[in-house]
């Protein structure tokens, strides 16, 4: 008899996990079904990057794309929708940069932009004689003895044989962002500095870099050459160390801060109101493109998550909040701030999800979980597997959302394919004719699917003294 009722009790229970699988299954094919034959993504990323532009953080791009998004948040019906003032830094580029290579032969024109945050050079530019290095590493080989007074040139390329393109740029990415604070030390004039970019062409990448505490007086011009012209300045350098550089950059760094705001959108939990699930991406973008991919893609895609809920007639459990970020480029602001507002008010976020890798197909994702959670995203692989979603690994989530951080909190970034996500990466071609709309709309409904599984299975609550998984 003990045998009868035990049997019984397993058979119902795989036919409860069979029920709830088969459910969820149908869920994100719903999903799925509805980005890709009526979604809403794509037209939005169109009007974000077409009618509003760049968007670099204290501009009128900027402060437009603000109204917009909460405009369009307004319309899908979410149960509030509101602004959360954050204040940001504010650079301006100036007028288009002047670069070239003053050789024996005469003088080649080279392209570059200045870095973000960089200051101008003089009114007239700067002329000087050139060192190449690979890193930031090398400058003590070399000392002030010779490289002072000098321009000097970064030329560490990113790492072509990582298949992981985010690592390749990891790899290489401290020269933009410390270069200059690190040449300045040893007497230099300005620095320049290979693009961050895997392919070879005519576009410079500009980026953040930082000063760090360097005095105001000591701080030094800092741009990026196109790695076409890194080649070429490169080669003439092996022809004739005395190869002189020009530069000329108007850029302006204001003293003050100035207002901006996160646009937050929020459907109420029907069972847990008081537990948040986050996704987002970031508003805010560099001025020489008009950002679709970074992170035009993310901010619509994040949106068309809330919206694919409500189009779906899908109730969620938790209170699922949209927040499009503001300043993560060149400060990380609205998320420190959005971070620093949730736990001034008590807010318990569980989950948060990021897009800010580009439009392309999505791969999967990554997480920063303990063993039980990534334990259940790892059961969920194969309702992802008809999407060709694949890829579920343990390292990191988004910059945003990295500051929600705490003890049992389940923090996900969406990773797409990065292969050709640094052609475009902080350029004036990326841009709304680089992004596929099948792509992006693929994005938009595996991030819903993703929220809609932590939302209906919940995260697991942490056990004490357990330590955390790494990867």
């Amino acid at each position: 008899m003990k045998r009868i009722f035990l049997f019984v009790v397993l058979f119902a229970g795989f036919h409860l996990v069979s029920a709830q699988t088969t459910k969820d299954s149908l869920q994100l094919r719903n999903f799925y079904d509805l980005s890709l034959l009526d979604g809403n993504s794509y037209e939005w990323l169109d009007e974000l990057s077409n009618d509003i532009g760049a968007r670099l953080s204290g501009s009128a791009g900027a402060e437009k794309a603000v109204q917009w998004a909460k405009k369009e948040l307004e319309s899908i019906g979410l149960d509030k929708v509101w602004l959360q003032p954050v204040m940001v830094p504010k650079w301006e580029r100036g007028a288009p940069e002047k670069a070239h290579i003053k050789g024996p032969d005469g003088s080649i024109d080279v392209p570059v932009c200045a870095l973000g945050g960089s200051i101008a050079t003089t009114a007239d530019g700067i002329t000087a004689e050139v060192v190449e290095v690979q890193g930031i590493e090398d400058l003590a080989k070399f000392g002030e003895a010779q490289l002072k007074g000098k321009i000097v040139f970064y030329n560490r390329p990113m790492q072509a044989d990582l298949i992981q393109t985010f690592s390749a740029y990891g790899g290489c990415v401290d020269q933009r962002y410390s270069g200059a604070r690190e040449a300045a030390k040893y007497g230099a004039v300005g620095v320049i500095v290979r693009s961050m970019n895997l392919r070879m062409d005519d576009l410079p990448h500009t980026g953040s870099m930082s000063y760090g505490d360097l005095p105001n007086d000591e701080r030094i011009p800092a741009a990026a050459i196109s790695t076409n012209g890194a080649a070429l300045l490169s080669k003439l350098l092996k022809k004739d160390k005395d190869t002189q550089f020009y530069l000329k950059m108007n850029c302006k760094n204001y003293e003050e801060d100035v207002p901006s705001f996160n646009v937050i959108g929020e459907i109420t939990g029907s069972e847990k109101p008081n537990e948040f699930m986050v996704v987002g991406g970031h508003l805010d973008s560099w001025d020489l493109g008009d950002g679709s991919h970074d992170d035009g893609a993310g901010v619509v895609q994040s949106m068309e998550v809330l919206r694919l809920m409500k189009a779906a007639n899908y109730k969620p459990k938790h209170s699922i909040r949209v927040v499009l970020f503001m300043n993560e480029e060149n400060g990380l602001r609205g998320g420190t701030e959005y971070a620093k507002v949730a736990k001034q008010e008590g807010e318990k976020h569980v989950f948060a999800l990021e897009s800010d890798a580009g439009g392309f197909t999505p791969r999967g994702f990554s997480f920063d979980a303990d063993k039980a959670n990534f334990e259940q995203v790892q059961s969920w692989i194969p309702l992802f597997k008809p999407y060709l979603i694949h890829f579920f690994e343990l390292g990191g989530s988004g910059a945003d959302v990295g500051p929600l951080k705490e003890e049992g909190t389940v923090l996900a970034g969406l990773r797409p394919d990065s292969q050709r996500y640094f052609d475009h990466h902080h350029a004036s071609n990326d841009t709304f004719d680089a992004v596929n709309k099948r792509e992006l709309e693929l994005g938009a409904a595996t991030m819903t699917s993703l929220v809609y599984l932590f939302d209906n299975h919940g995260v697991i609550p942490p056990i004490t003294n357990e330590k955390p998984l790494k990867d």
